[in-house]
């Protein structure tokens, strides 16, 4: 990051003997000691309006469109004219970003690699992204600076939407308990998809409020009072 120009380095659930080592970087001590960290990945993004993760698809099936690095940089110039911040999320080098991590994306970024080898070392793979994102966007790297407006929402937004769609399945009877996680999983790819903006979101939000409110109070009514 330090090599690049990059300066915003959240960590999720780091392994604390490591990440304390890891604070001694040559030539990027500021850039570590200004670090955030985060138990979870959800509150690593809740502030971005566009996610991107990053992996190899030789062994998963994408749920959400796949951009290869070298074509990467016009989709980023459009979201940097357009929206508010980026974020890209690096896995751990043993198995990668997860299936419910790559939930909370809207793409997926993969680097070409030789099929025979398809892993990367996590501090390889950041630099190539970054480096193809520094030179290749047009845009310098101490001018990614978000608009003041942002025509999507941000991740905890569609997060808190998300959960308000699952209290009202749950309201209604919609799935068995067992499927919750799974009914989840699928609502943040499907809000994502559908690129809402923050006006949508709050509507959306005020629609399933009211349902959920007229599904509780028919369930607390007694049975044969008028509707």
């Amino acid at each position: 990051m330090a090599n690049f120009g990059f300066s915003h380095l959240t960590v999720v659930a780091p392994y604390e003997p490591h990440w304390r080592e890891a604070k001694s970087a040559i030539g990027a001590p500021e850039l570590l000691a200004n670090a955030r960290e985060t138990s979870t990945l959800s509150e690593a993004v809740r502030d971005s309006t566009f996610v991107l993760g990053t992996g190899t698809i030789t062994h998963r099936k994408p749920e959400q469109p796949v951009t290869r690095l070298d074509q990467l940089a016009p989709v980023i110039t459009g979201e940097l004219d357009s929206t508010g911040t980026i974020s890209i999320i690096f896995g751990p080098e043993k198995h990668g970003l997860t299936r419910e991590d790559l939930s909370f994306c809207h793409h997926l970024v993969e680097i070409p690699t030789d099929p025979c080898q398809p892993s990367m070392n996590l501090g390889q793979a950041a630099a190539v992204c970054l480096y193809e994102l520094a030179i290749r966007s047009g845009h310098p790297t101490e001018n990614l600076i978000p608009p003041a407006l942002s025509p999507r929402p941000t991740s905890g937004n569609l997060d808190v939407l998300a959960d308000l769609i699952q209290q009202v399945m749950l309201a209604a009877n919609y799935s068995p308990q067992n499927m919750q996680a799974a009914n989840q999983h699928d609502l943040r790819l499907m809000l994502r998809r559908f690129a809402l903006t923050p006006a949508d979101q709050r509507r959306a939000l005020g629609l399933f409020r009211r349902i959920l409110r007229r599904l509780d109070s028919s369930q607390v009514q007694k049975p044969g009072a008028p509707s």
